[in-house]
Parts: C-alpha cells; sequence; structure tokens
C-alpha cells in the first residue's frame, strides 16, 4: 500500500481529480448505497488485514474529504467541485422521500466501508449458522445437566437406593467442579474455538451417557463430578464467544437465543423422559438408563460437526463471502474507544484481567447471577417431583381448599413440568428484543426480578395456607419466566461493560466463579422432610430474587454516575481536541445502563 502524505500536503485539485476518475452513480433504491471515492481507497479501506493502522488512516481521509464535501463523507455521489447548496438540495429532497442517511456516529464513520444493507446481510447469516447452532449445542448441554430430575422420578433413586442427602451430593458435585473450572472460560481466547468447542461438546456427551451405566452412588458421584468440569469449559464462555461476532447493542438477542435453549430443552425433556419413561417400562434396560444414554448420545454426534462448522472468528467462518468477512471484521472496529480495540492476535493480556478483578461492577453482577442461580438450578432438578406432589387438578384449576395432596403419577409430572418453560422461552425472546432496541438492561432485570419474586412469594404463601394447587402451579409460570429472562441479561450487561476482550472474558469467569455457587444453596433448599409444599425453599428463593431487583437498580446508579463522569471529561478536553483527527474523550467507550 501505498506511503500516506500529510492531510496539508494534498492538493484540492489532485483530490477532485481522484473523484472523477472514480465516475459518479445515480442514488436508486429506498437507500442510497455509498461507496469510496476511488477504487485506490476502496482497497485501502477494506485491507483489515493491514490493522487499525490502515483504519484510522482512512478515518484521516475520510475526515479530510468531508471538509471538502460541506461536512459530510465524500463518495462517487460527491465531488469537491460541487457547491455546499448542491448537497442542501439533495439533503431535502432525500429527507421528504424518507430516504436521509443516519447520523450516528458509527455509520458517519462506515458509510464508506460498508452499507447498513451488507452489514444486515452478514447478521442475518450470523444468527441463522452460529446462533442457532450454539443454541443448540447449549440445549444440549442443559439437558444432560438437568436430566437428573426426570431420571429421579423415573426409578433412579430406587433402584440405587438413594436418600434424600445422597442425592442432594450429586447435584452438588456438579456444581463443586463446574465452580472451580470456571477459569477455562479465558480458553476461548487461547485455543481455537473449532477445536474446543468440539472437545467440551464431546467430553459431556461422553459423560452424560455412561451415567446409564452407574450401579451405585459413588459412581455416579464421579461421574457428575467430570460433568461438571465438561460443561464448565463450554456453557459460560458462549456468550463471551459470540461478542467476537456482535457488538454491544445485539448481544442480549443472541444471548437470549442461547439462555432460551435452556427452558426449551427442559420442556422438551419433560416430554422425551416421558415417552422414554413409557417405552422403558417393560423393556430390557431401566427406563431411567434409557433415558441417559438417548439424550447423552445426541451431544457425541454434535461434536463432530462442531469442528467443521464452527468459526474461530468471524473472518473464517466458511458461509461468508470474501466481501461480508471484511465487513464482519470492520463492523466492530468502535467496540470500545481507540485505547482498547481488539487485538488480531491471539493470547492473553494480563494487565486487562486485572484490571478486571479490581473493578466493582463485575462483582455486582456476580451477586445478581449468584441470587438468580438459587432459584434457576433448583427448579428444573426438583419441579417433577414438586408437581408429582402437588397433584394439580386442571380440570379445576382454583378448587376449594380441600384434599391438596392428591398424588399425581411420574409421568404426569414429566408431562405437566413443560409448560412453565415454553412460556419462560418465549418471553426470554421478547424480552431480549426489547432490550436490544432500547439499548438497557437494569430496567428489564429488575422487572423480571420482581416477577420471579412474585411468583416464589404466591407459591410459599399457598404451602403455608394450604391453598389449593392451581395457585401455586401458576406461581411456577411466574417464577420460570422472571429468573431465566434476569440471567440472561445479567450475562449480557457483564460483557457490554467491559471493554477489553480479556476485560470480557474474566468478567465471564468472575461471573461464573461467584455466581454458580448459588446452586450449591438452590439444590439443597427441597428436602424431602420439607414436602410436599416446601415453603422453605421457596421463601429463601423469593429473597434472592428481591435482592437481585435491589442489586440492579444501584448499579444503574452507578454506571449512570460512571457516564456522568466521562461527560463532563469530554467537555474540558473538547477545546483541546479540536482540529485534531480521531475520537474524542466523549467519543469513547459508556456504560450501558
Amino acid at each position: 500500500m501505498a506511503a500516506y502524505e500529510p492531510l496539508s500536503s494534498i492538493p484540492h485539485d489532485r483530490l477532485q481529480a481522484s473523484s472523477e476518475h472514480s465516475g459518479s452513480s445515480s442514488v436508486c433504491g429506498s437507500s442510497p448505497r455509498v461507496t469510496p471515492v476511488s477504487d485506490l481507497e476502496d482497497d485501502m479501506y477494506l485491507d483489515v488485514a493491514a490493522g487499525d493502522e490502515t483504519i484510522e488512516k482512512s478515518f484521516q481521509l475520510q475526515t479530510f474529504q468531508r471538509h471538502a464535501a460541506g461536512g459530510r463523507p465524500m463518495s462517487r455521489l460527491d465531488t469537491p467541485s460541487q457547491p455546499h447548496h448542491k448537497h442542501d438540495e439533495q439533503d431535502e429532497k432525500h429527507e421528504s422521500l424518507g430516504q436521509h442517511r443516519r447520523t450516528s456516529d458509527s455509520t458517519v464513520h462506515s458509510f464508506t466501508l460498508y452499507t447498513p444493507d451488507e452489514e444486515r446481510a452478514v447478521l442475518r447469516k450470523f444468527d441463522r449458522r452460529l446462533v442457532l447452532f450454539m443454541a443448540f449445542l447449549y440445549m444440549l448441554s442443559f439437558l444432560d445437566r438437568s436430566n437428573i430430575g426426570n431420571a429421579r422420578i423415573a426409578g433412579l433413586a430406587r433402584d440405587l437406593k438413594l436418600t434424600s442427602l445422597q442425592y442432594e451430593w450429586l447435584l452438588t458435585a456438579f456444581y463443586i467442579t463446574y465452580i472451580l473450572f470456571e477459569g477455562m472460560t479465558l480458553l476461548y481466547r487461547i485455543v481455537p474455538p473449532h477445536i474446543y468447542i468440539s472437545l467440551c461438546v464431546l467430553s459431556f456427551g461422553l459423560i452424560a451417557s455412561v451415567q446409564s451405566l452407574a450401579t451405585s452412588f459413588p459412581s455416579l458421584l464421579v461421574l457428575r463430578a467430570l460433568l461438571g468440569i465438561g460443561e464448565a469449559a463450554f456453557s459460560p464462555g458462549i456468550p463471551f464467544y459470540l461478542s467476537f461476532f456482535f457488538k454491544r447493542e445485539e448481544l442480549a438477542l443472541r444471548t437470549g437465543l442461547i439462555i432460551a435453549a435452556a427452558p426449551l430443552s427442559i420442556s422438551f425433556a419433560g416430554s422425551l423422559a416421558w415417552l422414554i419413561t413409557k417405552l422403558g417400562e417393560h423393556g430390557p434396560i431401566e427406563p431411567w438408563r434409557l433415558l441417559f444414554l438417548v439424550e447423552g448420545f445426541p451431544s457425541v454426534a454434535a461434536a463432530v460437526l462442531v469442528w467443521f462448522y464452527v468459526p474461530d472468528s468471524p473472518e473464517k467462518a466458511v458461509y461468508l463471502t470474501q466481501r461480508e468477512k471484511k465487513v464482519s471484521r470492520l463492523r466492530l472496529r468502535r467496540e470500545g474507544n481507540s485505547k482498547h480495540r481488539e487485538r488480531d492476535s491471539g493470547g492473553l493480556h494480563w494487565r486487562e484481567v486485572l484490571q478486571t478483578l479490581k473493578d466493582p461492577k463485575c462483582y455486582t453482577t456476580a451477586l445478581m447471577f449468584f441470587s438468580c442461580n438459587v432459584a434457576f438450578s433448583s427448579m428444573p432438578v426438583f419441579l417433577p417431583t414438586i408437581i408429582k406432589e402437588y397433584a394439580p387438578v386442571f380440570a379445576r384449576p382454583f378448587p376449594p381448599l380441600t384434599n391438596p395432596r392428591m398424588g399425581y403419577t411420574s409421568l404426569n409430572s414429566q408431562a405437566l413440568s413443560a409448560p412453565p418453560y415454553l412460556l419462560s422461552f418465549l418471553l426470554v425472546l421478547l424480552t431480549a428484543i426489547v432490550s436490544d432496541r432500547l439499548r438497557t438492561r437494569s430496567i428489564f432485570i429488575i422487572l423480571h426480578a420482581l416477577l420471579a419474586f412474585l411468583g416464589y412469594t404466591l407459591i410459599a404463601l399457598g404451602g403455608y395456607y394450604r391453598l389449593s394447587v392451581g395457585y401455586r402451579y401458576t406461581g411456577i409460570y411466574f417464577a420460570s419466566a422472571g429468573f431465566f429472562s434476569a440471567i440472561t441479561l445479567i450475562i449480557t450487561w457483564t460483557i457490554n461493560n467491559q471493554q477489553t476482550a480479556e476485560g470480557k472474558g474474566m468478567g465471564m469467569v468472575m461471573l461464573n466463579f461467584i455466581g454458580q455457587c448459588g446452586p450449591l444453596v438452590g439444590t439443597r433448599l427441597y428436602p424431602d422432610s420439607d414436602g410436599p409444599f416446601f415453603v422453605k425453599g421457596m421463601s429463601v428463593c423469593a429473597a434472592f430474587m428481591l435482592g437481585v431487583a435491589v442489586l440492579a437498580a444501584a448499579l444503574r446508579v452507578r454506571l449512570r454516575r460512571g457516564n456522568e463522569r466521562k461527560w463532563e471529561r469530554g467537555k474540558e478536553k473538547e477545546e483541546d481536541m479540536e482540529g485534531l483527527v480521531g475520537e474524542k474523550e466523549g467519543e469513547g467507550f459508556e456504560y450501558m445502563l
């Protein structure tokens, strides 16, 4: 690439000649497509291999061209010789047709790099090819993790002679190793993701399947601990991995699609468990063994697809064209300010890792995640048992306060655990879409935390006063819909407010290291001695979800003050930055509230 001359030394007639050489094009369609002023500049703008320096120089030329074009970026639609009033007439014409250009900072810098249509095309491909596939993998992992609840009422506890305390230890063993190996999330930054993810999926798929061979409590305990390692390496790092491909304001919906796979897998697990249990009643294999085998094997098959299909970075996605690969890289260049742009090279920058460990925001979201996980972890593994004990009478959703315990069968309780999670699946997606469009997280976290608080309170009061089971079953809908959506946004919020790749990765490590201690509490809230109403467990979950709302409100206030300080510093330096090329302090990274 040719060397650059100082801006002051570029003659006006050279710029005009460059523009005339490039020709002109007419505006057609509903949105004008703006292209660089010359083929030479097109190469300069799209040469992402040259790194951030090339992009900075493109901004310098663009700044000069903006002065020549009357204050806006030049294109083949413009030449320096055109008077300013012609641009005004064109702008008025476009505005009258509803076709005026977007005026956001990123759009102004991006128009000579790629068009909005090209960006949307790239997003559609990533959504269809990458996000849905990762959601499928997460669904498999959550299925392998939580199906022990269905196996329990399908004969696991009876055949292995498990006590209530031993069952709690099976759940606890998983989360102990899951917490201890949270640091493996940073391996997404070191090991090529297509290799790393395929090994993770293969490991937890094999271990989940081998659970079908367990013959005693100790053997199953070891397998559950190993399963925790395999899933700790994979699941917590998925939002971090998606941040390689999406902007901050795009992450909530994509993370929502991933997290929504959890309630979808639970509802699917309930229906599948019902079918497998029904088929296995008269078969040679115990129903719970068949359940582990059937639900674990698909993960093993999926690991092969991961190796060939999952990209390491946007530029390595096999389903993108060369042009789309360049666009996918360029659209992420303004994530954070110029001091914190993502490095192209692999490896970790430990200074950023240590800086994240000092960040109070990191620990606030981790405490919120801890509180949500108390409820999140306990509901899937105990819901079939709770419904079996509750015995809801769906012909009369709100019957009189008589006969509160009627004894539902295991098969019916498997099927009846699905509807609350189907509602949660839909609400997670709706919440994520609205949150992305409004560019806010805290308000929705507070609302959904309060919704879950209402649900658990309804269940606890229903059990304490021996109200009809219809009230308690309704509370399950509120609780599950609340905490699934809150978890989605807490994860996204953590990534949104970190500027560097190391900060995002370490933020996820701390989020999960502290947050996943919640299941150690949640899985011990429902001992058999508290059945069938489990008032204590429901009350504890209600209190924790109320705490999530309080913490989210406090963090919102702190982040707002942080943004105000950034704006004040930006105003103070505005005069010093006047006339200089590049970003001003006030145009840099801002916290998402």
